[in-house]
């Protein structure tokens, strides 16, 4: 059983502009990320594209070795490093950046993937309608919150299941790219909207998930741990750009 399953669902503190970049100039990012983090159109709407250059390399969509010893298609969060993993064939992993829950709403073990939804409507518990009152508009009785650029659910959510139990929790969307690499949410796992899109095309109904802090994932030991962060003159392939 997953630890520290309370009701609760996913929201933030919200923040409507970035924090202040740091004066020193990050390197340039590549062609490759401008592209993949790019404004999409989807759905009738318009995401905006991400300013990659001001995001830790790490944190971008990156072709590793999987650190992860799992089975192929399962998703594994860890949460010592603010990454998710999707395990691939051959050793290998696609990793992304994550948001994870502040304290007191940290939770970990394994589940299964077992709803997807493509911008989903977000409806607060009634738990956390009574730490925040001013979320009761959204609640279940109100109709929730409907899809949009400002949903706290983003583009794509994909909702964690333990047996037959709703844990609450989910995989899902934000607009909010400077929080990726930071606990802000309320226990759920935020992605970059561009980033949860790919990984919602890349996964099945019913796809395992753990979330753990014991993966051991070296920042860099070679090129593929390295993956494409910034211009290293690795292609990034199919199995990035695409939706195999």
């Amino acid at each position: 059983m997953a630890a520290g399953l309370a009701l609760t669902a996913c929201t933030t503190a919200r923040s409507d502009t970035p924090p202040q970049q740091p004066r020193t100039p990050r390197p340039e990012v590549g062609a490759d990320y401008a592209m993949m983090y790019g404004a999409v159109q989807d759905n009738g709407y318009d995401v905006p594209a991400v300013p990659v250059a001001k995001i830790p390399p790490q944190f971008l969509r990156q072709v590793v070795d999987d650190p992860t010893g799992e089975r192929p298609g399962t998703i594994v969060v860890d949460t010592s490093a603010h990454f998710l993993y999707l395990v691939r064939e051959g050793g290998y992993a696609i990793r992304y950046g994550v948001g994870l829950g502040r304290a007191g709403f940290e939770w970990a073990g394994r589940a299964e993937i077992r709803w997807k939804q493509k911008w989903p409507k977000w409806t607060p518990p009634d738990e956390m309608i009574q730490r925040d009152p001013s979320l009761a508009k959204w609640s279940a009785d109100n109709g929730g919150m409907p899809p949009g650029l400002n949903n706290p659910l983003g583009a794509r959510a994909l909702y964690i299941f333990q047996g037959d139990e709703d844990t609450l929790y989910r995989v899902h969307g934000s607009p909010e790219w400077w929080s990726i690499g930071k606990s802000v949410s309320s226990g759920c796992v935020r992605m970059i909207n561009q980033d949860v899109m790919d990984l919602y095309d890349r996964v099945p109904q019913q796809s395992p998930i753990m979330v753990t802090s014991n993966v051991t994932s070296p920042m860099v030991s070679g090129p593929l741990n390295q993956g494409v962060p910034i211009d290293s003159g690795v292609p990034l392939g199919s199995v990035l750009l695409g939706r195999a």
